[in-house]
């Protein structure tokens, strides 16, 4: 994408941010495939725009988890834009990003309708991960 049109975008309102995102796989082609595929289903969610993409290196893990003699992890930085700051959440949430970090605006001030969209969606993922679990949320009865 353009300079001009990042441009655009942000005097329109959106967001550029830079994420890194690792993918590990016993095998180069699956973690090489696994990404760009990541990546390609991230490029076409709504209100998102990959500026920039840059693929790694694949790289060889030794005994990346105990279980696990050899692996490969292959990694990409992106500049991305997000119409809005909820839909920047949804993708930290949705794609798991090893680092993020918002490049522009300097600041960002939203609604409580988007503050509250933000929130639902971390009650979503939570109540998501419980229902893998235990199926209930433990409490501190103290």
């Amino acid at each position: 994408m353009s300079d001009e049109k990042v441009q655009k975008k942000l005097k329109e309102g959106w967001i550029k941010s830079w994420m890194m995102i690792e993918a590990l796989a016993v095998t180069q082609g699956a973690a090489k495939s696994a990404l760009e595929n990541h990546v390609r289903k991230m490029g076409n969610e709504n209100n998102t725009i990959i500026a920039k993409r840059d693929f790694k290196k694949i790289e060889k893990v030794n005994k990346p988890f105990p279980a696990i003699k050899t692996a490969y992890s292959s990694v990409v930085e992106l500049e991305l834009l997000t119409k809005d700051y909820d839909k920047l959440v949804y993708l930290v949430l949705n794609y798991a990003p090893s680092a993020i970090e918002v490049l522009e605006p300097k600041k960002i001030s939203m609604d409580a309708g988007e503050a509250q969209g933000i929130l639902n969606s971390l009650a979503e993922l939570m109540h998501r991960f419980v229902g893998m679990t235990r199926g209930a949320i433990m409490v501190d009865a103290k």
